[in-house]
């Protein structure tokens, strides 16, 4: 036999004010979203080859102009420049060089003395390298 509440006793509802008004503004919640799912997925399949043309138009019209400029650290290049960038970089290497030679930390440094020696009696890239690894 069925339980059949008694019409005159109130049944027992263990739910308070905060718990009530939780589960409603959740339920409201999950049935927004399921509405707004719904919509977005009929939009997506009805809708998406009638407004593509629509779409890839305000894309570019949301994407501002491209407007070449050049690079301020990127120095032109040219014959010029490139020599100019060759003569410093001799320069500098010789005012280490000389730096070496006059530096007497160096005088007590027997590799140093013997790649300054190469590099004054026969002056070369490798003698160069070299005094700069060795010397000070």
């Amino acid at each position: 036999m069925p339980y059949r509440p008694d019409p005159r006793r109130p049944l027992p509802a263990p739910l308070n004010a905060v718990q009530l008004s939780a589960s409603i503004a959740f339920g409201l919640w999950l049935g927004f979203m399921a509405i707004a799912l719904t919509a977005w997925l009929v939009a997506r399949l009805l809708f998406s080859e009638q407004l593509a043309p629509v779409a890839a138009a305000i894309e570019h019209l949301a994407t501002p102009p491209v407007v070449a400029q050049p690079v301020p650290d990127s120095p032109p290049q040219s014959p010029l420049f490139d020599q100019y960038e060759e003569n410093l970089r001799r320069n500098e290497q010789q005012q280490r060089l000389d730096q070496a030679r006059s530096s007497q930390r160096n005088l007590a440094n027997p590799k140093c003395q013997f790649w300054l020696q190469q590099d004054r009696t026969a002056p070369s890239e490798k003698s160069r390298a070299n005094v700069m690894q060795f010397c000070d």
